[in-house]
């Protein structure tokens, strides 16, 4: 996997996965996101992979889902390994779209989530919506300091993006504001919240990421898959799947008000507008 929409490369214990359509500022079509699963159960099946680091090619870690570029890919069948529901290729309304969310969204970044080895999110540029969402599913992040976060949804009368780690990752009244504004805010900030674990210069963000990694992968391997379920384990007994469950359901009936009230089930919104809006 050295070309494609991600690659894939190890180097002694640590594996490196790069989403790579840096043209569209790494936005998520279901190609990426099949091509993620696949480099992250090669690095889960390979004894010597210790800690997983995921990155973004080009000038930004993901502008979020796929939207509006000439690889959306949303009416592709794919093969499905998050969950076990039927296709949405062909499906009316909310089936459709309830189908391919949970599959390629909510069901991959749980998927991802329960990654038995450490992971950790290295971001620079821009980190939107579902490029959150991306983040958020990783153990650690380290940001450089040009990094930007957002989730903007809202301006599209939808309640945040499908994996609603939100309450969880910045604070309920953080989330709030997130929401409400749908401002950008910066690497510091982020730290500030909790969100971030480390902000390094940008020139510095692959040397720092690799020695936190490097540092990790000297623990047990076992250890450290015990302890991050442990941790995991804990969330979820805070609320965060359930939670979870129930905002997604929201979001769709979002989807749907829009369908029937606008011109589509995004609010009449396109990656343009929605750019403009943000002043991103």
């Amino acid at each position: 996997m050295s070309d494609g929409v991600v690659r894939y490369e190890r180097e002694g214990p640590v594996a490196t996965v790069t989403m790579n359509r840096p043209e569209y500022r790494n936005a998520q079509n279901s190609a990426m996101t099949y091509a993620l699963d696949t480099a992250f159960a090669r690095a889960v099946d390979d004894d010597e992979v210790k800690v997983i680091v995921l990155a973004g090619a080009g000038d930004h870690f993901s502008a979020g889902h796929d939207i509006g570029t000439p690889g959306r890919d949303v009416d592709t069948t794919f093969q499905r390994r998050a969950v076990l529901w039927w296709d949405h290729v062909g499906k009316p309304g909310g089936d459709q779209r309830y189908a391919r969310e949970m599959e390629v969204y909510l069901g991959m970044c749980r998927r991802w989530r329960e990654i038995p080895k450490p992971t950790i999110a290295m971001v620079h540029g821009a980190c939107i919506a579902g490029g959150l969402m991306l983040a958020w599913v990783c153990d650690l992040i380290v940001a450089a300091e040009d990094a930007f976060f957002a989730d903007p949804v809202v301006r599209m009368g939808i309640p945040g993006v499908e994996y609603f780690a939100h309450p969880w990752m910045l604070g309920p009244r953080a989330a709030k504001e997130v929401l409400f504004t749908g401002d950008r805010f910066d690497a510091r900030r982020a730290y500030e919240l909790g969100m971030v674990n480390r902000v390094v210069p940008r020139s510095d963000l692959v040397g720092e990421t690799r020695a936190m990694a490097e540092r990790i992968a000297r623990m047990p391997r076992f250890g450290l898959a015990l302890a991050k379920r442990a941790v995991n384990q804990a969330e979820d007994q805070m609320g965060l799947r359930t939670g979870m469950d129930s905002v997604f359901g929201l979001h769709h009936f979002a989807h749907a008000h829009n369908a029937e009230t606008s011109t589509d089930s995004l609010g009449g919104m396109d990656a343009r507008s929605m750019r403009d809006a943000s002043g991103s």
